[in-house]
């Protein structure tokens, strides 16, 4: 493959960059680049200015809204929404639902959907893991019984993203207890306004509210929200798992990060010299750089088969890609050495201009860290990858 852009593809980049400078809103480009905390009002409205533009679901058909960029394209668009410091796009819609909603929803669903996820309408988040269902998620005890044209769901989500924002959620229930695991699941569309919905907040160790408890008790969902056939559910939810393992590659987010993280280690200073002239340091960057272009070569390698939906490859994407991230906030942390102890939660939320120690680059590393130990199980943990590269892959 060439690794090379052409003129076309420089020219498509000098579209989006002069699109980047002339539309990011400087307030959210530098919560960004600081590891701020950023609001539901920060993600949507980066979301419909990008909408706006016709540009907000990369890898959707024209057909559905999309842009009909190719696989290059694509890339560059992520690439260099990492490097300006966009606010993300949140997956949970554009890139995992929808996809399974455009390959096996009826086209009532597809005509109601799709539209309200372009424009944000509807802010969707993921029932999937529950207590004693993660790495095992086929094992899920969610129930959904139907009674005449509606299920009756009983059950509880658990890591639930975002969930308190959520219009709707995309959950897998089983429908089916006296068969195999994996054939008794089905896949339902949730409005999360409905009676019988809890959602109660998760705080982690950063002490922010990110992720959720969601119960259901007798919860009356429309048979007519069931996407694609009764116990099918599982081969829309590995469809679904292909296309998040890809995206949390994140290769252009660790380029963005590797550059912090050597403008922060290029400050300090080891015997009267900059950090990244010592060796033992400098060698841990250069390795790590090393692997972030080896995963970029091999994202590469993988988006322009242009497929229609992500293989096993996508596994290795997501076990490399996490590591790096992880490595990344590692390296920033021993860079700052006790600097980056000090967790302002003021500083981190907006409520005060500067951290309470003068350094606002150190004041969010800490949580940075705690929160990047998820990054490796999330998407199915990079223990379960490793079983899924080595058996559809290797054949072993």
């Amino acid at each position: 493959m060439d690794l090379n852009y052409s003129a076309e593809d420089l020219a498509f980049r000098d579209t989006v960059r002069a699109f980047l400078d002339a539309n990011l809103p400087a307030d959210l480009q530098h919560k960004v680049r600081q590891h701020l905390r950023l609001q539901k009002e920060d993600y949507v409205r980066w979301h419909q200015i990008v909408a706006r533009q016709g540009w907000v679901a990369p890898a959707w058909p024209v057909e559905y809204g999309g842009p009909g960029w190719n696989a290059t394209q694509r890339h560059i668009w992520e690439e260099e929404c990492a490097r300006a410091g966009t606010p993300p796009i949140l997956p949970f819609g554009v890139n995992m639902v929808a996809p399974v909603i455009m390959a096996f929803a009826s086209e009532e669903q597809k005509a109601y959907y799709l539209p309200r996820i372009l424009s944000c309408e509807d802010w969707w988040c993921q029932g999937y893991s529950e207590p004693g269902s993660g790495s095992d998620l086929a094992s899920l005890k969610t129930t959904a019984e139907r009674v005449g044209d509606h299920y009756i769901v009983n059950g509880q989500k658990t890591w639930t993203t975002l969930g308190q924002h959520a219009d709707m959620i995309f959950c897998l229930v089983r429908t089916d207890s006296g068969v195999r695991k994996q054939e008794g699941i089905s896949f339902l569309l949730i409005d999360m306004k409905t009676p019988g919905i809890t959602v109660r907040p998760i705080i982690m160790l950063d002490e922010d509210h990110e992720v959720n408890e969601v119960f259901f008790d007798n919860v009356k969902v429309p048979v007519t929200n069931l996407v694609g056939k009764e116990n099918k559910g599982w081969t829309y939810a590995k469809y679904l798992l292909g296309h998040e393992r890809t995206g949390i590659a994140a290769v252009g987010r660790s380029k963005r990060e590797l550059l912090f993280l050597k403008k922060i280690a290029a400050q300090q200073q080891k015997r009267g010299k900059s950090l990244l002239q010592d060796p033992l340091f400098a060698a841990k960057v250069a390795n790590l750089e090393i692997e972030l272009m080896a995963l970029e070569t091999t994202v590469l390698r993988v988006i322009t088969k242009e497929s229609h939906a992500p293989g096993p490859e996508a596994s290795m994407l997501k076990v490399r890609g996490s590591e790096i991230q992880q490595i990344l906030t590692e390296l920033m942390v021993e860079a700052l050495g006790p600097e980056a102890l000090p967790f302002d939660t003021a500083y981190l939320e907006g409520s005060s201009e500067h951290a309470i120690t003068g350094d606002d680059a150190a004041a969010p590393l800490a949580g940075y860290y705690f929160n990047f130990r998820k990054t490796s199980i999330y998407g199915g943990s990079n223990e379960i990858q490793k079983n899924i590269i080595t058996q559809m892959i290797l054949g072993l």
